[in-house]
């Protein structure tokens, strides 16, 4: 068949758009994205690189693996941070407590950070700029080199620690009601249990059972860590 020479040229196919370059950054923000939604279950090299619409092979050239990616997640969070840059030798005590408290609130902010942090040396400049300050902050107070060195580590284990089980219990969804069931509850029981065998627990069911918010439990072993510390320093 003979084409008229005055068909109409066909209108071209518009162009694809140029996928944006894929970096570390991206593939942090996609799986930060992924961490803070849906917890920490929900993050893996093949759900990240669906989100950023790549196979997980192109992830492997700018992230090694899972491991590493926890530690940028922990990196990422830790830019949030803000600490004392200048330690003050006369209130050490309460900066270290304010850092504390703002670990925790850092995590609050990132669920599932936390988990990404258990068991993890933080080895990210941002991370290791937080561990800089706080050893900062323990010798400013005069505080062995040992001892600041180990409590650099025990501080955020306990931070850790205290912001999993907020997210543990986080997911279990439950109302103001809820606690207070559960909280009545486990006195109940420890109330009842054997006087010949438990009468401490029995006389400190009130007590074991008071601060179910968490805040006046992790203001405790703030201060506990704190003042442990301070029976540590060096006189000069």
């Amino acid at each position: 068949m003979t084409h008229s020479p005055w068909q109409p040229i066909s209108p071209a196919k518009p162009a694809r758009t140029p996928k944006e370059p894929l970096t570390r950054d991206r593939i942090v923000d996609a799986a930060m994205r992924l961490l803070v939604d849906q917890g920490y279950d929900a993050v893996s090299m093949r759900k990240v690189a669906q989100v950023l619409d790549t196979g997980p092979a192109s992830l492997y050239a700018h992230v090694a693996n899972k491991k590493e990616l926890d530690q940028l997640l922990v990196d990422r969070a830790a830019e949030e941070m803000r600490l004392p840059e200048q330690p003050d030798p006369e209130r050490w005590q309460e900066q270290l407590k304010d850092a504390m408290r703002e670990m925790l609130r850092v995590m609050r902010a990132n669920p599932g950070v936390a988990r990404a942090a258990i068991g993890q040396v933080p080895l990210g400049e941002r991370a290791l700029l937080s561990t800089e300050r706080i050893l900062a902050i323990l010798k400013a107070g005069n505080i062995p080199d040992q001892a600041a060195a180990w409590a650099v580590d025990l501080i955020p284990l306990y931070v850790t620690a205290v912001a999993f089980e907020e997210t543990v219990q986080g997911a279990w969804a439950w109302t103001p009601e809820d606690v207070e069931g559960f909280v009545t509850g486990l006195r109940t029981y420890f109330e009842s249990l054997p006087a010949d065998r438990f009468p401490i627990t029995i006389a400190l069911a009130g007590s074991l059972t008071s601060g179910a918010s968490g805040d006046e439990r992790f203001e405790f072993g703030i201060t506990v860590i704190t003042a442990g510390l301070a029976a540590l320093v060096q006189k000069t």
